[in-house]
């Protein structure tokens, strides 16, 4: 009896998927729990582990297909070794003719339809319907013959027109207002039927020996999302960044001081990360805005503080989440981020690791930059920039003195975050890295 592969449960709000590559092909010998076949998700790589040991009889979809959760993607066969692949099942049965309508019954007598029995009104037969103005009953009075000639051409039935005539009769000028009142209304939800998308611009033609130098790559679908996502910040926010720097010099003798210690102690090493993460949380309490998103006409200001961390892979970017940052420590802050570095490269974070944050921290420095705007993570309304640390002429008590030096952004959606706020969160957070002591003592 044949085991079916199906597309497991992807995560919330994940319903399809794009297959990537499988491992085995058509005949090979499976173990259980072996993977088989990759997925990529809007967020995730997904690996699908054989539910059963045998051989892979057979393959359903190919690579670059999409498949939606519950989804068949093959079937293993019993046995432990070389078999002969089953046919590719067809994309659609051969439909069956439908089956000859039984002739009717001799004995049956033919029904009339009632269109046959139907015939048009005299004009001075009784018309039932709303005519008369007064909501039911009957109508006295025929429509005029000007009013008939505009019901004709505007399709409209009598009983639809509200007549002000005598005893109720329907008028030339009853029809016309009535068939503008129509056209008003069918107007109206045209114009609240959303618009479709421009078709993005074609391609511009290329010189002939440029296009045999190039190479067409198709889009992952995490790369696909990442594009659609930010565009979405973009065009629905009204995205402001503030800047300001930091002097990094108590942070980084704090490090040198305690580096080997807090590695001894707690297995991980002392970064930068830590401290920026329990500096924006302290900031975040006092500028609620900054943690807050906007639900249709609603504000929903949150009272938990999930910090995604911005981390860079091969297939893109993507932002796992320290959930309750509040409530870690220092050394859990740095060991959790590790772990999301380390796991995300490998393509093992989970969608649930990557759901629920309140606030992004973005650090572009670990590559050079030294200044950018970063977007935001709908729908999120702020996002921090780090950057990198140089030294820079800056003067203290009067003197010119070399100082580390770091650049800070702050994009925020103005929408929900006044100039006062942002600038104020950023300066918070400021004091807190150049004075690490107010982080301990909660100032």
């Amino acid at each position: 009896m044949a085991t079916e592969i199906r597309v497991p449960t992807l995560g919330e709000s994940v319903t399809e998927a794009t297959v990537g590559q499988w491992y085995k092909q058509a005949g090979d010998a499976v173990t259980a729990d072996e993977p088989l076949v990759e997925l990529e998700t809007d967020k995730v790589t997904v690996e699908v582990p054989a539910p059963a040991s045998g051989v892979l009889s057979e393959i359903i979809v190919k690579a670059g297909d999409t498949v939606a959760v519950g989804s068949l993607l093959g079937a293993i066969a019993e046995g432990d070794g070389k078999v002969k692949p089953a046919p590719v099942k067809a994309a659609a049965a051969t439909p069956q003719p439908a089956p000859a309508p039984a002739a009717a019954k001799p004995s049956e007598p033919a029904k009339l339809k009632p269109a046959a029995l139907e015939r048009e009104p005299s004009p001075r037969e009784e018309v039932s319907g709303n005519g008369n103005g007064n909501g039911a009953g009957k109508v006295d009075m025929p429509p005029s013959p000007a009013a008939r000639k505009y019901l004709a051409e505007t399709g409209l039935s009598p009983a639809s027109v509200v007549g002000t005539g005598r005893r109720g009769q329907v008028l030339k000028q009853d029809v016309l207002a009535q068939a503008a009142g129509v056209a008003t209304a069918a107007a109206s939800l045209l114009a609240r039927e959303p618009k479709p998308k421009a078709p993005p611009a074609p391609r511009p033609p290329i010189a002939p020996q440029d296009e045999t130098r190039e190479e067409r790559v198709r889009m992952t679908r995490l790369r696909q999302t990442i594009a659609r996502r930010l565009k979405e910040a973009q065009d629905t926010a009204a995205m402001l960044t503030t800047f300001n720097d930091v002097d990094m010099s108590a942070v980084m003798q704090l490090r040198r001081e305690y580096r080997e210690a807090f590695e001894k102690k707690h297995g991980v090493k002392l970064g930068l990360m830590g401290f920026f993460v329990k500096a924006c949380v302290q900031a975040l309490k006092d500028i609620p805005a900054v943690n807050a998103e906007i639900d249709g006409t609603d504000i929903i200001y949150k009272n938990y503080y999930h910090i995604g961390v911005a981390v860079g892979t091969e297939r893109g970017l993507v932002v796992p989440v320290l959930r309750d940052a509040d409530r870690m420590s220092l050394a859990e802050i740095e060991a959790a981020i590790a772990d999301f570095g380390t796991r995300a490269r490998e393509g093992r974070l989970g969608l649930e690791e990557m759901q629920g944050g309140t606030f992004t921290i973005s650090n572009g420095g670990i590559y050079g930059s030294l200044l950018s705007t970063p977007i935001l993570n709908a729908p999120q309304s702020g996002i921090l920039g780090m950057h990198r640390i140089e030294e820079r002429a800056v003067v203290r008590d009067g003197q010119i003195v070399a100082r580390p030096m770091m650049y800070l952004a702050l994009s925020y959606d103005h929408r929900l975050v006044d100039g006062k706020e942002a600038v104020t969160f950023l300066i918070q957070v400021k004091e807190a890295i150049e004075d690490p002591k107010r982080l301990v003592l909660d100032l």
